[in-house]
């Protein structure tokens, strides 16, 4: 009974091991995929600065979440808001060279104005968390409001889903090659990214106009 206990033991143990060993080794090759990535990205951009900026910005989409949302009429992140964005500055500071955009939304709940602040609030709400998190400054585009003039879901009423920042590649930092394609690269991904999306549009005052 002993020998069988023992035996059973020391299977477990190697099981263990070997599963350590395959996460451990499949770890290493991720962040080896990520260190290639990033390098490639930085080859490429000599080369062509406007389609690596855009190959780039499908990446970014497809590896993090790049929306958070709000509560109406806040800009304080929520902790599911904080974990997107933790995420979100893992991925930009492997890119040290390239530069990302906040664009921030309301619901239509409330005047132009109004929204208008309210958006802006949410988009530096989101930079500042992304700063907190060892994004430098340099590589966070002045944030921007869009209010409430893009909404995801077209609807007069409140929406979480309009409630919203999201981050963008936006261009490359100043200096570096092919910084001169930030304005034409950036207007173009966000004209991708909204095509075929509604347009949101307003607010005045948190507690007096409603915001959104």
């Amino acid at each position: 009974m002993k020998n069988i206990l023992k035996l059973t033991v020391a299977a477990s143990v190697l099981v263990t091991a070997g599963c350590l060993q395959t996460a451990g080794t499949m770890q290493n090759e991720d962040s080896f995929a990520e260190a290639a990535a990033a390098n490639q990205f930085a080859q490429t951009a000599y080369l062509n600065p406007g389609e690596a900026l855009e190959a780039l910005e499908q990446r970014f989409r497809r590896a993090v979440p790049t929306m958070i949302n709000f509560e109406f009429n806040r800009s304080e992140l929520d902790e599911e808001a904080k974990a997107i964005l933790r995420r979100q500055a893992v991925w930009i500071k492997r890119y040290p060279m390239v530069r990302f955009k906040v664009f921030g939304h309301t619901d239509k709940v409330g005047s132009n104005a109004y929204n208008y602040n309210l958006g802006l609030r949410r988009a530096q709400a989101a930079v500042n968390y992304l700063i907190s998190q060892g994004v430098p400054r340099r590589s966070l585009i002045a944030t921007v409001s869009r209010g409430e003039t893009e909404p995801l879901i077209n609807t007069e009423d409140r929406e979480r889903l309009n409630r919203r920042t999201v981050t963008m590649v936006a261009g490359y930092v100043a200096g570096y090659i092919g910084d001169d394609f930030d304005g034409k690269v950036a207007n173009r991904i966000y004209r991708n990214y909204v095509g075929g999306d509604a347009a949101d549009a307003g607010g005045t005052s948190e507690a007096s106009a409603g915001g959104n």
